[in-house]
């Protein structure tokens, strides 16, 4: 599990590797309404080649709901980013397309953060 912390300004910045060498860095952790939250991928679709990667993302604990895809910037190093507004309760559920509908979900698992907050975002 990778985790560092690393102060910015009067912002703490923290990130988070769920497992180890999954290629998912999610940050800030922990997630709370109304956060942005940036994803970092370099899982298996970056490593195929993916041309275009997409984050597939929602919320809720066991439906998820206000799906959507949403398309992933690639750096020079490899690296698909994208930012999610946090704009409902419960949890973030995401996993990865590419453009060929390849997907990484995780084995089946997908990834999911608890979200924290008081269920409404002002």
């Amino acid at each position: 599990m990778e985790v560092s912390v690393e102060l910015a300004g009067s912002d703490l910045a923290r990130d988070y590797q769920l497992a180890p060498d999954d290629g998912i860095i999610v940050r800030p952790t922990p997630v709370s309404l109304g956060d942005e939250v940036q994803v970092e991928y370099r899982g298996l679709l970056a490593q195929s080649g993916a041309e275009e990667v997409y984050l597939h993302f929602g919320f809720g604990r066991s439906d998820w709901t206000y799906v959507q895809d949403i398309p992933m910037e690639k750096s020079p190093d490899g690296t698909w980013t994208a930012v999610v507004q946090v704009e409902e309760a419960g949890r973030f559920n995401f996993c990865f397309r590419d453009n060929a509908n390849n997907w990484d979900n995780n084995n089946g698992r997908n990834w999911s953060y608890e979200i924290h907050g008081d269920g409404e975002f002002h």
